[in-house]
């Protein structure tokens, strides 16, 4: 399973709008860099009260990442 595929499978289960959830995998030299679309109204559910929403999937992410050794992994909400 790819990193993006494991992001998107976790933010679509806390959205309203599954269908508009897009991430689009951005790869430089020393990282991955994920981008992370969803919907307007969505975006408070994405994050989290205080952040622990988007905390929590980074943490996932960077286990996963350090468990396939690959490149330093960053996960960007972006509007």
């Amino acid at each position: 399973m790819e990193l993006s595929d494991l992001i998107k499978s976790i933010v679509i289960e806390l959205v309203d709008n599954p269908e508009e959830v897009d991430i689009k995998e951005v790869e430089t030299d020393n990282q991955i860099i994920l981008e992370l679309k969803v919907a307007k109204d969505d975006f408070g559910k994405v994050i989290g009260k205080s952040g622990r929403n988007i905390s929590a999937i980074r943490t996932v992410l960077f286990a996963v990442n350090a468990k396939k050794g690959g490149k330093k992994a960053r996960l960007d909400v972006v509007e």
